[in-house]
């Protein structure tokens, strides 16, 4: 009984009965989007699992593009992955790796200049400036009272800190971009691969289910002969 072909209704072509899915058990949603393609699948016959998971792949693509409109490049990408079985999560440090030495410099500074080193560093620099001018260096010194050298030097520094750090800041917001478009991808995925794995299961625990009937036909075929040859 094993070795029984039968022909799928999609692609016409035969298949081992472990290979072929039951029409009855085809959900009515695939069902009535067969029909759309101008297939036909009748009562009592069967698709392969081949043409049937690329018929639910097809059907969830048009489905996800009717709720968003179109199907976006992320999506095109999520599903090639889930045809070529590949994986999608990616490590955005990796991806950020190959940036140039002024990118790379910008986030030292930027990081140094948000710590507490860099805050005590720049009050203790202030205080022993102005401790220098106004006491140990009382007459001649080099910035007297108001410090307008000091002042002048601060708002360099300031001048060249900001956009360093708005350099840095954009370098973050890039990465924080990265890292949404693929927690996206990789949660699309597993949410289109749940629906697939749902139909797996449904089409296993049927399969298993007409197994089961079988077996019990077989059985009780073999009570009803026992019991006629116990009669005899």
């Amino acid at each position: 009984m094993s070795s029984t072909k039968f022909n799928c209704a999609i692609n016409h072509k035969p298949y081992s009965i472990s290979q072929l899915k039951p029409s009855d058990s085809i959900g009515d949603s695939l069902m009535e989007f067969i029909k759309s393609k101008g297939l036909s699948v009748g009562q009592g016959e069967f698709i392969s699992i081949d043409a049937y998971l690329a018929l639910r792949s097809e059907q969830l693509r048009l489905q996800i593009a009717d709720e968003k409109g179109a199907l976006t490049k992320l999506e095109k990408e999520v599903m090639d992955s889930i045809n070529a079985d590949e994986l999608l999560s990616a490590d955005i440090a990796d991806e950020q790796s190959n940036s140039s030495y002024g990118e790379k410099l910008s986030d030292k500074i930027a990081s140094f200049g948000g710590s507490w080193a860099f805050i005590i560093a720049f009050f203790l620099v202030i205080i022993a400036w102005i401790l220098a001018n106004s006491v140990i260096l009382s007459n001649p010194s080099f910035d007297p009272y108001p410090f307008i050298l000091l002042n002048l030097i601060l708002s360099c520094i300031a001048a060249v800190q900001a956009p360093i750090i708005m350099m840095s800041q954009n370098r973050q917001e890039s990465r924080d971009r990265l890292r949404s478009k693929n927690d996206y991808k990789v949660n699309l995925k597993s949410e289109m691969e749940i629906r697939m794995l749902h139909e797996k299961v449904d089409f296993i625990l049927h399969h298993q289910g007409e197994h089961l009937h079988e077996l019990q036909s077989q059985i009780l075929e073999l009570n009803q002969l026992l019991v006629k040859q116990l009669g005899k």
